[in-house]
């Protein structure tokens, strides 16, 4: 994006080519990480232009378009070869998610580049089901290592983003081109990420900790990676990077309203991420929500798993408190609100189990432009938290729970000055034209989620 890269505004032919970018498949399989498109990358940041990864379709190594790559020429001509076939790779496996790294200032943005690769690469061998787990365990357990082997590559995968692996080589030299600061992060969490998607291999989400900790490796270790690249570029201060606590809860809340949001096609597809502890006091099969009958349990336990996602916004509104920088928050602030609104649709909402919850387009847009600013965050999350309290039964059984921390966000949430000043007055023509190239993208959203009603309604009818 020329806006983020050398400081010139974005044209607004490419804000129009942004428009004309066709979605992806949405057909969907098993889960990934935050990072990574499909189920949080993919779907919130086409909301939002930000449900931890999971995989779509298989498609072919030849099936990849040839996507236009939003860094200006000049810095695209002092790149190397190597680096400019990086960011042909960010934008082939998640659209949107590069048009939002790709806006972020300095050498940050390569960083995040490449964990975004490392990491969509370690989630491809971790998706892979031709991959017999005696092979995939230590794969996933060493994954770290590779970066630092020059010519290590995977050429057996059957996944729709093979590329990556069967190119690695490319990614692990741009890898270790990095500062040391970044490298370090970059690793550290690849290891830990292996590790974890290497235990939850065979291991469903039991108790609500481990939710919790099933959501940590895949969602929560991105968060905390990020804050470290953040902090680590000095682009955001060192506490960012050092409170892993809250970095962990930014990654929570959107894994855990998109595992929501996603019930319905989740367990249509074999896939079960709602905790037991949760769904086995309202019904003997996770599966059988879906049923009429089961309507009353069914919102019961719904309501339950939001109200322990919403513990997660105080720690939300901390976080990004803390940042200084403008393309940071952005990046951080416009997935967040989304979240919120999403999980806002979804409470006590029978169309979790029948069909796919959306947000209109107009609100995405608005929400996109808005949020831009801690004073406007705080006052969308006040306005979210209202309108789910005012949706709380009397007779459900998390009412009190929930009351409880919606009383706690909005004390929180208490916007500083009783009027919203106007966002555009101060914004820089660079900011602004990136808030339009993020509202682009809630075109491609709308487009997606009427494409999944309607694969959705073809499965049932079958």
């Amino acid at each position: 994006m020329a806006g983020a890269c050398c400081k010139c505004p974005i044209s607004l032919l490419i804000f129009k080519r942004s428009l004309l970018i066709t979605p992806r498949s949405t057909t969907a399989s098993s889960p990934r990480s935050l990072l990574v498109g499909g189920r949080l990358g993919e779907r919130m940041l086409q909301e939002s232009c930000c449900r931890a990864a999971r995989p779509n379709a298989l498609r072919t190594t030849s099936s990849y378009r040839s996507n236009p790559v939003f860094l200006c020429f000049s810095c695209q001509e002092s790149m190397s070869e190597s680096l400019r076939t990086c960011y042909t790779y960010l934008n082939q496996t998640s659209r949107s998610f590069a048009a939002v790294i790709e806006s972020l200032d300095g050498d940050l943005r390569h960083a995040v580049c490449i964990f975004y690769l490392v990491l969509r690469s370690l989630d491809t061998v971790e998706d892979d089901m031709t991959i017999p787990l005696a092979t995939k365990v230590p794969m996933l357990n060493d994954f770290h290592t590779f970066l630092y082997q020059a010519d290590w590559c995977f050429t057996e995968s059957q996944e729709k983003d093979r590329q990556v692996l069967e190119d690695f080589p490319t990614i692990s030299l741009e890898f270790r081109k990095l500062g040391q600061q970044y490298r370090e992060v970059i690793s550290d969490i690849c290891h830990r990420m292996g590790m974890g998607m290497a235990e939850f291999l065979e291991k469903k989400v039991g108790s609500m900790k481990e939710w919790d900790l099933y959501c940590h490796y895949v969602a929560g270790l991105v968060g905390i990676g990020l804050s470290q690249l953040f902090s680590a570029s000095k682009l955001a201060d060192p506490e960012v990077g050092e409170d892993t606590e809250l970095a962990n809860s930014m990654g929570l809340f959107l894994q855990k309203t998109n595992i929501i949001r996603d019930y319905l096609e989740d367990t249509q597809q074999g896939r079960a991420f709602w905790p037991q502890e949760a769904w086995a006091q309202f019904s003997d099969r996770l599966e059988d929500l879906a049923q009429p009958e089961k309507l009353e349990s069914a919102l019961a336990c719904l309501n339950l798993l939001v109200t322990d996602a919403l513990r997660h916004v105080p720690d939300v509104l901390t976080y990004l408190a803390r940042l200084r920088n403008q393309s940071i928050f952005n990046f951080c602030a416009i997935p967040q609100v989304m979240a919120l609104a999403t999980l806002t649709a979804c409470y006590n909402n029978p169309m979790v189990f029948r069909g796919v919850v959306k947000i209109r387009k107009g609100q995405a847009v608005t929400l996109m432009m808005d949020a831009n600013n801690m004073e406007a965050v705080r006052t969308i999350i006040t306005q979210y938290s209202g309108e789910l309290r005012q949706k709380v039964s009397p007779t459900d059984p998390s009412q009190a729970e929930t009351l409880h921390i919606l009383g706690v966000i909005a004390e929180k949430s208490a916007p500083l000055q009783p009027v919203l000043q106007s966002k555009s007055s101060h914004l820089s023509p660079m900011y602004l034209s990136a808030a339009m190239l993020l509202a682009a993208f809630s075109w491609q959203y709308l487009s997606t989620t009427v494409a999944q009603a309607q694969d959705s309604r073809d499965v049932q009818g079958h």
